[in-house]
């Protein structure tokens, strides 16, 4: 089980996983735009994403949430029945589960409980491999068991990857208090605010190397990684699972005209992405407020792609970046090469229409000529042309100008050169910075 926690590969345990459903009321709306097939087959995709076994899903139809144990008391002793005959060891909830719903479920059930967040937690647990990465995801986890502890914890091990939740050594650490908690969480937040200021010297070091920054967000298993590697000819773990992506990762591209970007992949989003493990990610997730350009990876594929993009941009908007969803994303559809023939013509279609959105597959390599050529007309249509006087005796700045801009005009008198040029806002805070170093 130990070694089945550095994620290798081996099952964890037995589990079974139900998605509890509020029952609509006579007259009331029914289901929004996510099905709940499609929110059970997420959670079972969660849950075998750190090797549990799934031995059975459910939906769940409740007509009201129960303060003791969520579900009714015939669905829980029915589930209990389950448990018992399938030797279930874990029970994954898709929704939220109060502590007292959790305990009281345990006791029923004679298992271990989990709810969504808690899975999500354990999932960054086990993936983050920086530094950053784990102070990020121990700090949401923190944050999450500071109300919960009647649970485990084992986030001294940090040799096995998780959190805990699922059970393991950390049952003797029971008796952890509140203020050992708190203490823990007032250092990771100065470690990472630590870590926010060394990202913004490298974002101002990145200023000085002339190369606008092109951010890939989507939802998890979107192909964003495949995509990143696609672009850039790099080797990032792209896995057909769910979060794996954790770390940001940034590397050069070369674009049509001859240009260099910045690559940046980042960590997917996932629906009710619990609060404070978004904001336990926003330093990583400054990468994108920062970036030039956003691309949105979508898999056109699955059954609920438009869901899928109402989160992330409910996501984007809750980190501060609503003006730029208003505005539209470049949106790569990604995975064509699954779809049927009359459905890609379909899309074809429609991007005629959408000048910022490209059908293509990460996977193949179909289309990301395309997205190349979009993202590089789109830097250059951010472009304006501005007068900038530089000494000739700084003939770097000048050879920079002529290598990064478009020279449109030059004068030169005894002591300087006059140069129209046209470059983008962040080109030339780009060249400002580099003369300032």
């Amino acid at each position: 089980m130990e070694e089945a926690r550095r994620d290798t590969g081996v099952s964890v345990g037995r589990c079974l996983v139900v998605h509890p459903v509020l029952r609509p009321a006579a007259g009331e709306p029914g289901e929004g735009v996510r099905s709940p097939q499609g929110r059970l087959d997420e959670a079972v995709g969660l849950a075998r994403s750190i090797h549990l076994e799934v031995v059975g899903a459910q939906t769940l139809r409740v007509r009201n949430w129960r303060p003791a144990t969520l579900l009714g008391t015939g669905l829980v002793e029915t589930l209990g029945r389950t448990v018992e005959a399938d030797a279930v060891a874990v029970v994954v909830v898709d929704a939220a589960v109060s502590p007292v719903q959790q305990r009281n479920l345990e006791r029923a059930w004679k298992c271990k409980v989990i709810d969504r967040t808690g899975l999500i937690l354990e999932i960054f647990g086990a993936r983050a491999r920086t530094h950053e990465g784990r102070l990020q995801v121990e700090l949401a986890a923190l944050t999450y068991q500071r109300s919960r502890l009647v649970r485990s914890w084992t986030h001294l091990e940090r040799q096995r990857g998780g959190f805990g939740f699922l059970g393991g050594p950390g049952e003797s650490q029971l008796e952890m208090d509140r203020r050992l908690i708190t203490d823990r969480i007032t250092l990771i937040k100065r470690e990472l605010e630590t870590v926010r200021r060394t990202r913004g010297l490298h974002r101002d070091a990145r200023k000085r190397v002339p190369y606008p920054v092109v951010a890939l967000v989507g939802y998890t298993n979107a192909g964003k990684s495949t995509l990143f590697n696609r672009l850039t000819r790099a080797e990032v773990v792209a896995a057909d699972m769910l979060f794996a992506t954790l770390d940001p990762t940034m590397r050069r591209m070369r674009l049509p005209s001859g240009r260099n970007a910045i690559l940046s992949d980042t960590v997917g989003f996932i629906s009710d992405l619990p609060t404070h493990l978004v904001a336990a990610f926003r330093a990583t997730l400054e990468e994108v407020s920062e970036a030039d350009l956003i691309v949105h990876v979508r898999d056109v594929h699955h059954a609920e792609t438009e869901a899928q993009r109402a989160d992330v941009h409910a996501v984007l908007t809750e980190m501060g970046l609503g003006d730029t969803v208003e505005r539209g994303l470049i949106e790569a559809l990604n995975k064509i090469d699954l779809l049927p023939e009359e459905r890609r013509l379909v899309l074809r279609n429609q991007t005629l229409r959408n000048r910022d959105a490209v059908p293509l597959s990460a996977a193949t390599g179909e289309g990301c000529d395309d997205l190349l050529g979009l993202l590089d007309r789109r830097l250059d249509g951010e472009r304006r042309a501005i007068r900038i006087d530089v000494p000739l005796s700084d003939g770097a700045a000048l050879a920079w100008l002529y290598r990064h801009g478009e020279v449109l005009h030059r004068a030169d008198d005894e002591s300087e050169a006059h140069v129209e040029v046209r470059m983008s806002d962040a080109e030339l805070g780009r060249f400002r910075s580099r003369r300032a170093h």
